[in-house]
């Protein structure tokens, strides 16, 4: 059985991207399900929580959360 890697806190990071007119601040990213814990922002307003795809991510974002 594969052992299970740790989901990496990016919250210290500040690391925030754009897709369509809405502001993503990156929070934890978990690389046994590809996926990143996100909090949008709508206009500047906190908008919730959500767990986005990492292949959904722009390529300059991707290089951030994991570097090779």
């Amino acid at each position: 059985m594969a052992k299970k890697k740790a989901i990496v806190d990016l919250s210290s990071k500040n690391i925030e991207f754009y897709l369509e007119r809405t502001l993503y601040k990156v929070l934890n990213y978990n690389p046994n399900s590809m996926s990143l814990d996100v909090k949008l922002f709508e206009d500047g307003v906190p908008a919730g929580q959500r767990n986005i795809s990492f292949a959904h991510i722009p390529k300059e974002i991707k290089k951030l959360v994991k570097p090779n």
